[in-house]
């Protein structure tokens, strides 16, 4: 496993601190040597659908078995790890905010693919202040057209364009 530093590919140069404050650094670097943030999001999307399927006290042991077989840094690690924990603590919250916005569509009828993006475009939008909001929710569209149905970038952009 390539232990390096938490290195993300944009086209600016800035430093910013992504969740509970681990440095993401940007810049350019050679194809395979660090994940994009898409990549990262990717990860935490199938992390947050993963605990679909498991206890509150099985969760620990899943995100550790998750990150054994993922090829990434230790700081990307951490920071994966530590943006699915929060999502874990506010999901409550963040389900709450859904239910409000989506009717006819409450968190327990959704699609788990839907239901995993939404909750981690909710917690970048109410609870990640280094991810702008127009950000969290192309990036849950796009997440939704890879893992979810035909109707599911809709369906997430227009949730999320309600709590926008």
């Amino acid at each position: 496993m390539n232990l390096q530093r938490l290195s993300v590919y944009t086209d600016n140069s800035a430093a910013i601190r992504g969740a509970k404050g681990y440095l993401l650094e940007d810049r350019k670097v050679g194809k395979g040597d660090r994940m994009k943030r898409s990549e990262i999001r990717e990860n935490i999307f199938k992390l947050v659908f993963c605990g679909e399927f498991h206890t509150s006290n099985e969760l620990e042991d899943q995100l550790n078995a998750y990150l054994e077989d993922v090829e990434c840094t230790d700081q990307e690690r951490s920071y994966i790890a530590a943006k699915f924990e929060g999502i874990c603590e506010k999901i409550t919250e963040i389900d709450e905010a859904i239910n409000q916005v989506a009717k006819g569509w409450k968190t327990g009828r959704m699609g788990k693919a839907e239901l995993a993006i939404l909750r981690l475009a909710v917690y970048e939008m109410k609870y990640d202040e280094d991810v702008p909001v127009k950000v969290a929710i192309n990036e849950a569209v796009e997440l939704a057209k890879k893992f979810g149905g035909d109707e599911s970038p809709a369906f997430v952009n227009g949730i999320l364009a309600k709590l926008a």
